[in-house]
């Protein structure tokens, strides 16, 4: 299998993002996937620009575990280091959006519990791209408007490291678009 460079994958991240008042690009990434994850988000980017969707102070151990948004730019170190190291190991999605870090927080901190038929709360883990694949393409009109909200694209890793795939909302209707990466 080809190896996927961040150059294959920032042009499609980027794509709409060109002007001053174009989606800016976040990533949410899963703190359990690997323990590299909270380490490069602490040494890197600014702190005004992550946020953690877990309120309050967090023990240390659940700090490295928690799910985090931060904005991305296109040549920043971090973003070449999460698409080195982490596409294709599930470390999280990118979501392209008008709102600010703030309003994406709130936003997703909606989805973070779920409950079972007998009312027993469970982590929705949504932010892992194996779940969104899978939980998207399911949900009905309602459910995406909801979903999405303020989020333009949800993009991530495809079930090769070598796609893309991207969920637009369209007249409430989930469209995907998988995307090669390997140019043919």
């Amino acid at each position: 299998m080809e190896h996927i460079l961040p150059n294959h994958i920032i042009p499609y991240l980027w794509r709409s993002t060109a002007t001053p008042d174009a989606p800016a690009m976040y990533a949410l990434l899963d703190g359990a996937r690997d323990e590299q994850i909270y380490a490069g988000l602490m040494r890197s980017g600014r702190e005004d620009e992550r946020c953690c969707l877990y309120r309050g102070t967090l023990d240390p151990a659940l700090a490295q575990v928690a799910p985090y948004l931060v904005r991305l730019h296109p040549l920043a170190p971090l973003t070449d280091w999460l698409l080195v190291r982490g596409w294709g190991a599930s470390w999280g999605i990118f979501v392209e959006s008008s709102a600010s870090l703030r309003e994406l927080q709130r936003h997703f901190r909606r989805f973070l519990m779920v409950y079972d038929e007998d009312g027993k709360p469970l982590y929705f883990r949504y932010y892992d791209p194996r779940v969104l694949r899978t939980y998207l393409p399911i949900c009905q009109s309602d459910e995406l408007a909801i979903v999405f909200g303020p989020v333009t694209h949800y993009l991530m890793e495809g079930e090769s490291p070598s796609l893309l795939v991207e969920y637009t909302l369209t007249q409430g209707q989930c469209d995907e678009r998988i995307i090669s990466l390997i140019e043919p």
